[in-house]
């Protein structure tokens, strides 16, 4: 790219954008430890917006605010940190590297024009995790640009070029040629350990050397073992380039010996950039103490400004109006129609609910009423857009206004949740939803004390509207209140926001799992209430009959009592007592279901058989029935689809063998992937979105539907029943 630096304005100052070709949306990409909140203060250093650049163990990184973040060293939720280079405003949006906050990987993926995906040249082979390849798999699905940076150059085992091998394997698996690195590292001295760090970089395309051996970036000629290294590597980087060229002659031109100038590279480089079709490797270091800039940075800042693309370029946004009914693609147009989607929701504890909004058209202005249009129409309001300013860190600059193609914060959209569209209230729109994955790990709650229990709903209401990634669920089967997020560390947010930002303090109880009971013969039973104590006594007498019913059944009350043996008030009174009784189990505690009761017979008394005497016979019969007969637990079973690269399909087969699941058919999901469909015991899984991820290194999907109910294993039900007898319950 080029070699001038442009630098911004003084640090603290927003920068604005007036039009849509001035803006750079880019998010930030990688596993968790590879320096993509390190990288972002190295950007806001050389661009000018920071004096100073922070390091996470201090906390004091700019992206990194949250009090949580600070106390566990990493990030856990998106961030935006805007900077200004060259005249161009670049959204930078970091995101956590860890699986447990995917969802605001995918928020940033959605408010993005291109990614730059971080990778650490101090780890080998596996520094790719399996995720970030399923994320780089995901862009290209949809043709986002890419770029890959490399980071943790100064450590001691550090090795670019190894990286850049395994990157062009991880990534350039369909084209080879499309994945090339655009500099090679400068190394210094080596120490007495006999690391030699990286004090420059060689640019392949410019053939010059940038040198920051002195704390500044020094542009000089190559020496001429600088430049044997430069020119052996710069021919596979212009084929590569060449070959993405949409001049079909100047590969030609190449082969056929003719030089081309450095101006038709460049510019064939940028475009095949913005197209998603060629993917530069660069490398990038923290400032040293004192400098101004840190290795690496000018020169990526020149590719985002100009090699990817401006939300000009983004393909016409889909819309439909709320009601379903079809409306034009809206294009980026400051001009246009208002179209803009909230992308995060939090909290402040000052300012009140926060909403980072993307905006596709038009303008946003503060003060105006906007239409807020939610999914599946669980809400649509219009709202009064409050203060609209630029995040940076904790600070909240103030913003006149909010161009097509730009981003900023939004405050007191009471109603607006993340994912929510925002349009003109006379012309209201509704954005598709963008893919968000399932919370499948289970945590049931409980309120610490009285005064928890008054805010507890307030506050879980807010983080579920807040991120799209937990489920609030009020089982009504295990009468548990059930948090569902995607990991462990995903839980352990959810309850120290909890605490911390609703002042909810929760109790984390076993989860249930909601199993049945059933009869495995048919049984008899007879329920004798006979009572005297003064007055009108209790006088009920009634005999039933018990059989099993498929699946799905329920209880079924018959009645073939004749002559009158119980009278006919008094049958819906042992009707009710059956079922009651039912719903509170016959042997573990846990509801009868797929029976059918007969009540055969019975006796009643002038004076004393009463409505509540028959229900508490009939109650007693089911239960001397259920005393002389087999009785099964029932344990719900789940449809269970896995999905996963194929080198892992035998190890999740053969765990979920080992979890009582039965396997039932595998199939092709897409090239390198399958698709494992089983049943297994739902008490089985609780935990598997943990476990899953271990056993496919953090590569695998799974999906569950309830199937059915079906008996239990005896001796897993006989542990039941003795847990039952001591007032345990399962967990």
């Amino acid at each position: 790219m080029g070699a001038t630096s442009h630098q911004a304005g003084a640090a603290g100052t927003a920068p604005t954008a007036d039009r849509p070709a001035s803006v750079r949306n880019v998010v930030l990409v990688g596993h968790s430890g590879s320096g993509k909140t390190t990288l972002v203060e190295a950007l806001a250093l050389t661009a000018g917006a920071v004096n100073r650049a922070g390091r996470v163990e201090d906390g004091a990184t700019v992206s990194d605010y949250d009090e949580i973040e600070h106390r566990r060293q990493r990030s856990v939720q998106l961030s935006l940190v805007p900077v200004e280079w060259a005249g161009i405003k670049i959204n930078i949006l970091d995101t956590p590297g860890y699986a447990d906050f995917v969802g605001e990987l995918r928020a940033g993926l959605r408010a993005a024009d291109a990614a730059l995906f971080v990778v650490s040249a101090a780890e080998d082979g596996d520094g790719l995790s399996g995720a970030t390849r399923m994320v780089w798999d995901e862009c290209a699905a949809v043709g986002m640009p890419r770029a890959i940076v490399v980071t943790h150059l100064e450590a001691a085992r550090a090795d670019y070029g190894q990286m850049t091998d395994v990157c062009g394997d991880a990534f350039g698996a369909d084209d080879p040629d499309a994945v090339r690195p655009l500099y090679l590292p400068l190394h210094g001295p080596a120490g007495h350990d006999g690391h030699a760090p990286v004090a420059g970089l060689l640019g392949l395309l410019s053939q010059r050397v940038y040198d920051y051996t002195s704390g500044d970036r020094v542009e000089r000629d190559p020496d001429p073992a600088e430049l044997a290294l430069i020119t052996d590597a710069r021919a596979r980087l212009i084929e590569g380039i060449i070959a993405e060229s949409e001049d079909e002659t100047l590969m030609d031109r190449y082969l056929a010996g003719e030089d081309i100038d450095l101006k038709t590279l460049v510019d064939d480089l940028e475009r095949a950039v913005a197209r998603g079709t060629f993917h530069p490797v660069l490398m990038a270091a923290p400032a040293a103490e004192g400098a101004r800039k840190g290795l690496g940075t000018v020169e990526l800042l020149e590719l985002i400004t100009g090699g990817f693309p401006t939300p000009l370029e983004r393909a016409p946004v889909a819309v439909t109006a709320p009601d379903g009914a079809t409306r034009p693609a809206v294009t980026c147009d400051p001009s246009g129609p208002l179209l803009a989607e909230v992308v995060k929701t939090s909290s402040d504890p000052y300012v009140g609910r926060v909403s980072l909004v993307r905006v596709f058209s038009g303008t946003l202005r503060p003060d105006e009423t906007v239409h807020v249009s939610g999914h599946a129409g669980l809400h649509a309001a219009d709202e009064r857009v409050g203060a609209l300013t630029s995040p940076f860190g904790k600070q909240q600059r103030t913003l006149t206004h909010c161009i097509a193609g730009d981003l900023a914060c939004v405050a007191k959209l009471t109603r607006a949740e993340t994912g929510d569209t925002l349009s003109a209230k006379d012309q209201p729109l509704l954005m598709e939803a963008w893919s968000m994955p399932d919370p499948l790990l289970p945590l049931a709650i409980e309120a610490h004390s009285k005064a928890d229990e008054d805010k507890l709903s307030q506050g879980l209401a807010r983080l579920v509207a807040e991120d799209p990634t937990m489920r609030l669920e009020q089982n009504p089967h295990t009468h548990q209140l059930v948090l569902w997020s995607l990991g462990e560390a995903h839980q352990d947010l959810a309850l120290e926001r909890l605490r911390t930002r609703y002042g909810v303090q929760v109790d984390p109880v076993p989860h249930k799992v909601s199993l049945r009971e059933t009869f495995g013969a048919q049984a008899s039973g007879r329920g004798r209430h006979v009572k005297q104590s003064g007055g009108h006594g209790q006088f009920a007498i009634c005999e039933i009959q018990v059989d099993p019913l498929p699946p799905g059944s329920g209880v079924e009350f018959v009645d073939k009592v004749v002559g009158g043996a119980v009278p006919r008030q008094f049958i819906p009174s042992v009707e009710k007592g059956v079922r009651a009784q039912a719903a509170r189990g016959v042997a573990a505690g846990y509801p009868l279901v797929d029976v059918r009761i007969t009540l055969l017979d019975g006796k009643a008394h002038s004076v004393d058989s009463s409505d509540a005497a028959f229900q508490t016979a009939g109650a007693l019969a089911l239960r001397e029935a259920a005393a002389g007969a087999a009785i099964h637990l029932l344990e719900p079973v789940a449809e269970v689809a896995v999905l996963v690269p194929d080198e892992y399909v035998g190890p999740v087969m053969n765990d979920l063998a080992g979890r009582r699941g039965r396997v039932v058919g595998t199939d092709r999901a897409a090239p390198g992937r399958s698709r494992v469909l089983a049943e297994i015991p739902e008490i089985e899984i609780g935990r598997y979105a943990v476990e899953l991820r271990s056993v496919s290194h953090g590569t695998g999907r799974f999906s569950r539907t309830y199937a059915r109910h079906e008996p239990m294993p005896p001796q897993l039900a006989d542990k039941l029943r003795e847990q039952a007898e001591k007032g345990s319950q399962l967990t």
